[in-house]
């Protein structure tokens, strides 16, 4: 049956971890014959209550590298687990999971969309104000880019999996933040956070400005752009608009900031333009020590991202002054204009 080499590595890493590890197919995808499953693998505290740390990639297929870097990060993570012994006592209070290949047949296709042609992150019944034509999502036909899929239909398969595993994970946790890896937009790497759905300010302003300012004074001369992704374009069916806003819903007084990471693929094809005659060419490093650079470039940041869950008071546990405070910087940063 075919695989990919991705799942090889996920299915390779699950065994030589044994039990230090948990591991779960949320779903299958299937395409005629093949039929692939969407892992999730998760290690630490079995607090539901635990700060929480989340990892996914593959969501569009034809983004391999997100799956790629979903599956180096697990992969680093898990060797550091098995001899680090501040990052095992941390592991006792702190929840990391990964699940690296979310639309596993277009990543095997080099497809955008799932089997059924479906943008699974424009699935989600999530309506925005003013979306993108066409980028933003449309119920045409499956045989065009961005197809939301039928009205009033179930989500997809691969859809339900991601929305599953991240709200088995985070429902009752006190702080969660997930990182959703993608590439495919401009020449700079960017931390985007909800909503896609609106340009109206996000409800947790004063929550994201403080894991910039984190960011920001931890690693002053990191490479990203932290911004909303409205501002460069609106989306219908954002799965992580919808995770969000169904676990505002119930869990009041629970912090949940969900980050995409939108590698900047213009650098690879600016560096290599034939690229473009290729259909995965325009979204990921097809050079290889690109792709090696690709690979272990966001450590720093998983790191971070460790550290901040492990460490709510340093940025997440605001007071009320603080909180103001970060709301009024955020909305002269992200919303001067609106």
């Amino acid at each position: 049956m075919s695989t990919i080499p991705e799942i090889q590595q996920i299915e390779s890493r699950i065994l030589s971890l044994g039990n230090s590890v948990r591991s779960e197919v949320l779903a299958y995808s299937q395409d005629g014959d093949s039929k692939l499953p969407i892992y999730k693998i998760t290690f630490g505290s079995e607090d539901p209550q635990a700060p929480v740390l989340g990892i996914v990639g593959g969501v569009h297929g034809l983004e391999r590298i997100g799956a790629q870097v979903t599956v180096a990060m697990m992969n680093s993570f898990s060797e550091l687990v098995r001899w680090d012994r501040q990052l095992q006592r941390t592991l006792q209070d702190v929840r990391v999971f990964f699940i690296p290949t979310v639309n596993p047949i277009g990543i095997l296709r080099k497809t955008r969309c799932n089997p059924r042609g479906v943008d699974l992150m424009r699935n989600a019944p999530v309506d925005a104000d003013k979306p993108a034509r066409w980028l933003g999502g449309h119920r045409y036909s499956n045989k065009l880019p961005w197809y939301r899929g039928k009205e009033n239909e179930p989500m997809e398969v691969e859809s339900l999996a991601l929305i599953k595993g991240v709200q088995k994970e985070i429902a009752s946790s006190r702080l969660a933040i997930t990182l959703d890896c993608h590439s495919g937009f401009g020449l700079q790497d960017r931390l985007w956070f909800p909503y896609a759905k609106t340009q109206k300010p996000f409800p947790e302003l004063g929550l994201v400005h403080s894991f910039k300012n984190l960011l920001d004074q931890t690693y002053p001369h990191h490479f990203y752009k932290v911004e909303p992704q409205a501002g460069t374009y609106t989306t219908h069916g954002d799965l992580w608009d919808y995770l969000y806003l169904q676990h505002n819903g119930v869990a009041q007084g629970k912090q949940y900031l969900p980050l995409c990471l939108e590698m900047g693929s213009w650098m690879w094809v600016k560096k290599h333009p034939s690229q473009l005659f290729r259909a995965d060419g325009p979204f990921n490093p097809l050079i290889g020590h690109r792709h090696q650079r690709t690979l272990r470039r966001h450590n720093t940041l998983l790191e971070l991202m460790i550290r901040a869950v492990s460490n709510p008071e340093a940025w997440a546990t605001l007071t009320s002054e603080q909180k103001l405070h970060h709301e009024e910087k955020a909305q002269e940063l992200w919303y001067a204009g609106t």
